[in-house]
């Protein structure tokens, strides 16, 4: 901007404008992220299923991605007869 730029009145249009030029974008800017698909293939069927966490058998032959067996921890614990 040239200095008579700065020195004129801007009407109430062209501050809008500024305003809308300076605003920022509200929770932060948005990363831009390579897009990409997170599917996991069943070893067993070769089925593919969206991945998702806790992802345990798979929906069409029923084969176990995962053999979880809980023990007993800090705050949970197996069943209690008491």
């Amino acid at each position: 901007m040239t200095d008579e730029e700065k020195k004129k009145t801007l009407s109430y249009l062209e501050k809008l404008k500024q305003k809308a030029i300076n605003q920022q974008h509200y929770g932060g800017d948005v990363p831009q992220e390579e897009a990409r698909i997170e599917a996991r293939d069943c070893p067993n069927c070769g089925a593919g299923r969206a991945y998702r966490h806790g992802l345990t058998h798979c929906a069409y032959c029923g084969f176990s991605f995962m053999n979880i067996r809980l023990t007993d921890g800090i705050h949970i614990r197996k069943e209690n007869n008491s």
